[in-house]
Formats: C-alpha cells, structure tokens, sequence
C-alpha cells in the first residue's frame, strides 16, 4: 500500500485499528468456551449479553442472570476467577 499512515489513521477513524493492536489472551488462558461454561454452571447465567477481551489482561462478561438483573463481571483468563 502505497500510504501505510494514512491507511492506518482511516482505520483508527473507523474504529478497526484498536483490535488488532489489542494484546491477546496469554498463552495459558483457559478456552473462552470454559470460561462460559463454568459460569453457566453456577445455574444464575440466563443468557450472556457482551464479552470483551480488556487490554488490562482480562475478559469482561455482561449477562443477565436467571432472576433478570444485568450483571457485570471481570474474569481471570488464566484462573477463571471471578475479579
């Protein structure tokens, strides 16, 4: 690509650039999938809303638990617990 900065600055306008400059989960990180597992076995899990890799090195959960309330949680990668 012929303008590597302007390419750059359309896609930190668009919003694309900050993901993939994003630090990914360590190596050691358990699966999301089992992340999500162990908090749906908690049986207070009525359905997830949002999950975000935090560049601060954990994942943000959003769900609504079984009795309606919309609940925020931090989650260890590598533990899986509850922040």
């Amino acid at each position: 690509m012929p303008y590597p900065r302007l390419a750059l600055a359309l896609a930190a306008m668009l919003g694309l650039a900050a993901p993939a400059l994003a630090d990914p989960p360590p190596e050691d990180a358990l699966p999301l999938s089992e992340v999500l597992a162990r908090l749906e076995a908690t049986g207070n899990v009525r359905y997830f809303e949002d999950i975000e890799w935090d560049d601060d090195g954990y994942w943000e959960i959003d769900y609504v638990a079984v009795g309606g309330e919309d609940v925020e949680i931090e989650v260890d990668p590598v533990t899986g617990a509850v922040r």
